[in-house]
């Protein structure tokens, strides 16, 4: 029962720092708006994404269609609902990619140290090297274009960073006289890591994660309006966006609600990820 009330402290404090924090509120609407629309797209949406009527092509923004129709006759408003859920999906998807190897792997190099974590650094400094937005072009070019792989190729492209970070707080966490002390009782490693070393460092991956979530959106846009992401006739964001550039000045409306779109997701993603920083962050602490 302690147990469960601690949590339950915990729980409240989190949640008591987030309503406080403007910026985190504002995120967390713009997201969760986001997240309704996804989920209940086929709902919300008054036409089939996929319908095509070559009667009703390039048409403006009306009643009938709220943000007009693309150059097949779709209807645009549907399609960017429809889209909300493969960002959603692939921004998520890739996250998790990053989590599940930059954390392990960046946990494990600090404590061992040695030539492990040289080895495993100097990888990292190579990857990072490169421009992530081009190294996930080039697997994307290497694996061929799918969804699949563009989120293989831009998970992989974010994992450097990412183990980094984890790796320079966990340098300065071991050198901690109770970590000292896990080692003198002669903990193992698994234990010291993941249960003593793991719990105090989540607040910096949180913070990170937030942040990526929307680098991802934009790298997902950014190969999908290339042609290397999300293939048509599938609703997505970043190849609407491609297909809109071909008729920007007739009918920019294919152009601008998708971007907008994008944007404001974007935005969302940030605030959040700025106002959790300054909720876990002691230097914006007041006293």
């Amino acid at each position: 029962m302690a147990r469960y009330g601690f949590f339950s402290r915990q729980l409240k404090k989190a949640f008591g720092d987030i309503s406080a924090s403007n910026l985190a509120i504002i995120g967390i609407v713009i997201v969760g708006i986001f997240a309704i629309i996804a989920i209940f797209a086929p709902f919300f949406a008054p036409y089939n994404p996929y319908d095509i009527d070559l009667m009703a092509t390039y048409q403006s923004p009306s009643f009938e269609h709220l943000f007009g129709t693309d150059n097949v006759g779709r209807d645009t408003f549907s399609r960017i609902l429809y889209g909300s859920r493969m960002a959603f999906t692939i921004t998520l998807l890739i996250v998790i990619l990053e989590l599940s190897i930059s954390v392990p792997l960046g946990l494990i190099s600090s404590y061992i140290g040695g030539y492990f974590d040289e080895i495993i650094m100097r990888i990292m400094d190579i990857i990072i090297s490169i421009p992530h937005l081009l190294l996930a072009i080039v697997i994307v070019a290497l694996l061929g274009p799918n969804v699949r792989n563009a989120i293989l190729a831009i998970g992989i492209s974010y994992i450097p960073m990412l183990t980094r970070l984890v790796r320079s707080v966990t340098l300065s966490i071991k050198e901690e006289p109770y970590i000292e002390a896990c080692q003198v009782l002669r903990f193992s490693v698994k234990r010291i890591v993941f249960y003593h070393i793991l719990p105090n460092i989540v607040s910096v991956i949180i913070v990170q994660v937030s942040l990526d979530l929307g680098y991802a959106l934009i790298d997902m846009a950014s190969l999908s309006f290339i042609g290397l992401g999300v293939q048509p006739p599938k609703a997505s964001w970043g190849a609407m966006l491609s297909t809109g550039k071909n008729y920007l000045l007739n009918t920019p409306w294919m152009c601008i609600f998708p971007g907008i779109a994008i944007a404001l997701l974007v935005f969302g993603f940030n605030l959040f990820g700025i106002g959790l920083e300054r909720i876990l962050n002691p230097r914006y602490q007041k006293y």
